[in-house]
């Protein structure tokens, strides 16, 4: 998945395009199954139906040669599909089935949660951006950064942690990994500061500080709702890591806050 990811990035947009289409599609329909039980039955197929459209509009709204500003891709995409999201309410009248609000609320979540900050990626993924060695700079930044973090805190995590970081939610995570991930991902911004100096510094570590905070609340986020379910993994699709959700759980949360940032400090400077 790796190799196919970064690829994308180098070759062409639409292989990335596609890729994270069909994860936001997995994503979706692994939620669904995990939180599907005999007072909770999300509309399925509307959900997933859902997501493919709103993805598929960001998307196409950004690699389409319309002539729209970065205003507009922000706001049409999400203005398109509003009536859908209405729909769940009036499906549900003739569904007959218990709990028809948990239902409703279940069936949009994953759209929002999944599909969106899965699609706001390829708003990162502008031809017209910095680029070393063929690869968007500042997107292909953000997955190196988040795996640095991702590798350390596990790594320093099993060797040296003690103190937990949220025992009640994720008991295995510790400072000591948190403290050890965030060193190892400050360490690479500056490494990647120096391989691009197109890119500030600053920069660089802005976008460090937002896959540390946000990141791990996504990785949180994720532990919440599989001990909330009683589960271990989200799903076993992706062998030695769990799900879909289990492997892009940081990425989920800290997506939409980074591309925030992307388009204040790059499209408007």
């Amino acid at each position: 998945m790796v190799f196919i990811l970064l690829a994308g990035l180098y070759f062409n947009e639409w292989i990335f395009a596609s890729l994270f289409f069909v994860i936001a599609v997995l994503g979706i329909l692994e939620f669904y199954h995990i939180v599907s039980s005999e007072n909770c039955q999300p509309q399925k197929i509307f959900g997933v139906v859902a997501g493919a459209i709103l993805y598929l509009a960001i998307i196409g709204v950004h690699y389409i040669p319309f002539s729209f500003d970065y205003i507009s891709i922000i706001f049409v995409p999400f203005f398109l599909p509003i009536p859908l999201f209405f729909i769940p309410f009036i499906i549900e009248i003739y569904r007959k089935k218990p709990e028809p609000l948990i239902n409703i609320a279940f069936t949009i979540l994953p759209v929002f949660y999944i599909a969106l900050p899965l699609a706001l990626l390829n708003l990162l993924n502008d031809k017209t951006a910095f680029h070393f060695l063929g690869f968007p700079v500042f997107l292909t930044g953000y997955f190196i950064l988040t795996w640095s973090y991702d590798t350390g805190a596990y790594l320093y995590g099993k060797q040296f942690g003690k103190n937990k970081l949220f025992e009640r939610i994720s008991p295995k995570k510790t400072w000591e990994g948190t403290i050890g991930g965030a060193g190892i991902a400050l360490l690479v911004a500056v490494v990647l500061f120096f391989l691009v100096k197109e890119i500030m510094l600053v920069d660089w570590l802005a976008l460090t500080i937002m896959i540390l905070v946000f990141g791990s609340f996504g990785d949180l986020v994720e532990s919440l709702i599989k001990r909330n379910l009683n589960i271990k993994d989200s799903g076993s699709i992706l062998p030695g890591h769990g799900g879909i959700l289990d492997r892009f759980d940081s990425i989920l949360i800290s997506a939409p806050f980074v591309f925030l940032y992307f388009i204040i400090r790059f499209s408007y400077s």
